[in-house]
């Protein structure tokens, strides 16, 4: 990321397009405070696998943020966008996302590096999400409560309400600069919050054509703000401005924390880090096995926090699914993101590739197995399976974010349930068996947000309850149960 001062003119906006005057270089402007910011300062974003450049954002600072979060309260206090409206934008949202497929999935190509085939699944997903959060606009509604039960109650009438909380502040990552948005402002816009979003700043420009293409779709022009810039010029600022009442952020662990430091008196809602589990019992059918992680712990680069990254085995089929996880693996092709039959692209940044291809030197050096992969050729690091590694390893301990996924061997199930707990994250875990006892067991003893049988621990639908335990959060995403935590309960008791 690299900062220009503009010398050449304002850009120019039209029909849902985005061009540069003079300068020839895509400059996109953030709808700010419901107006196209033309900024003195511009971001660089670039492609990460040849490092071009993607366009340039606005360099906003902590005067855009306040004029945002004003702009917010403005947009709440009018009470003209009501809940009947707030479904049929969503809805239309949905429907013109759907059509310009193509357009965002190469858009999310170009500025986070993931292969295209990846990028329309993103896509797909996004559009679920927008047509969710319109039925969660729908159905939202309070609850009686049962006054009568109690003699003091007799005669009268009680309800709850489920009321928005306010405005909310949005903070989202690079992984899935489009998704992971809608996430946050499906559920928002169904619950009535005005947003001021804080998109990444290695991947702002999906977050920009969204907000956009969610005017066009009938949203207020200052309902939803985007304030594009870094953590600390920003995402700072946002978070300690007493205008929000929630904060709702995806990302780190360290950086999760300091926010619950900071938003003093706010809700805050973290969606945090994983170094997803896979157990391997010796009733799975192998073949499925290796699909399954061939599949998801691979995709986006490994760039996922459920990425299947320590798949532990029985000792009894160790030696089998190394074998079928190095022929899986090895049928994936590494290269241009754009290309159709790319499975893996670069990783964000050349950093993140030296340092993953660092943890797996390190690993090596202490006695783990190097299976396949491992290789950095150009900003691309093929896919890796490392075998045994080190417990005390990052590799095993940590979150990768990247093309690799380690076995290990147990003994029982009891060892396989003390391994995958064995971390202070807890956000989704996959068990392969086909044993009713053992699921059971699994239920019940791994402590993770989601339990998934026969499943890679990527696996997600938008409607579900989305979140971790432990380390991985403290929330649930998915619209039906997002809008519940944007929300705040209102009593209400008449009487005659």
């Amino acid at each position: 990321m690299h900062l220009h001062v503009a010398s050449i003119t304002v850009d120019l906006y039209r029909d849902g397009q985005y061009s540069a005057k003079g300068s020839g270089v895509q400059q996109i402007r953030a709808r700010v405070a419901g107006r196209h910011l033309a900024a003195d300062r511009w971001l660089e974003v670039l492609n990460p696998y040849d490092g071009s450049e993607v366009g340039r954002v606005p360099a906003c600072d902590p005067t855009h943020v306040d004029a945002a979060c004003r702009a917010a309260v403005v947009a709440l206090s009018r009470g003209d966008f009501p809940q009947h409206r707030r479904a049929q934008v969503l809805d239309a949202a949905a429907v013109l996302l759907a059509e310009r497929g193509e357009e965002f999935a190469r858009t999310v190509v170009l500025e986070s590096g993931k292969p295209v085939r990846d990028a329309r699944v993103e896509v797909h997903r996004s559009v679920d999400t927008l047509r969710s959060s319109a039925a969660a606009a729908r159905t939202l509604a309070g609850d009686m409560v049962a006054l009568p039960a109690s003699a003091r109650g007799q005669g009268r009438l009680g309800f709850a309400l489920r009321v928005p909380i306010g405005v909310v502040a949005a903070i989202t990552p690079f992984n899935f600069p489009l998704e992971l948005v809608t996430h946050k402002l499906g559920p928002a816009i169904a619950d009535g919050c005005p947003v001021v979003l804080k998109p990444s700043e290695r991947t702002p420009i999906s977050a920009i054509r969204l907000v956009d293409l969610l005017v066009e779709a009938g949203l207020p022009h200052d309902w939803v703000s985007v304030v594009t810039g870094t953590g600390e010029d920003v995402g700072a600022a946002l978070v300690a401005h007493p205008v929000p009442r929630l904060v709702s952020f995806t990302g780190s662990i360290g950086v999760g924390r300091a926010i619950e430091r900071a938003a003093v008196g706010k809700r805050v809602d973290l969606e945090l880090v994983s170094n997803a589990p896979v157990i391997v019992e010796p009733d799975a059918d192998l073949t499925r096995v290796a699909e399954a992680i061939r599949t998801a712990g691979f995709s986006n680069a490994g760039q996922s926090c459920v990425c299947p990254q320590r798949v532990l085995v029985h000792e009894s089929r160790h030696a089998d699914l190394v074998r079928a996880l190095r022929d899986a693996v090895a049928t994936l092709v590494t290269g241009d993101p754009l290309e159709e039959a790319t499975h893996v692209g670069p990783l964000i940044s050349p950093r993140e590739t030296s340092r993953v291809a660092a943890w797996i030197g390190a690993a090596a050096d202490e006695g783990a197995i190097v299976v396949t992969g491992g290789k950095v050729v150009g900003r691309l690091l093929h896919p890796t399976v490392i075998d045994q590694p080190p417990l005390h390893s990052d590799l095993y301990r940590k979150e990768i974010l990247g093309p690799v996924v380690t076995v290990t061997p147990y003994a029982d199930f009891t060892e396989a349930v003390r391994l995958a707990n064995d971390r202070d994250f807890g956000l989704q875990v996959g068990v392969f068996t086909s044993s009713v006892a053992t699921t059971l067991r699994a239920v019940r003893e791994l402590d993770f947000g989601g339990v998934l049988v026969n499943e890679a621990p990527t696996w997600q639908v938008g409607q579900q309850p989305y979140g971790g335990a432990r380390g991985s959060g403290n929330t649930r995403e998915g619209p039906s149960y997002a809008v519940q935590e944007m929300t705040e309960l209102r009593f209400v008791m008449l009487s005659a």
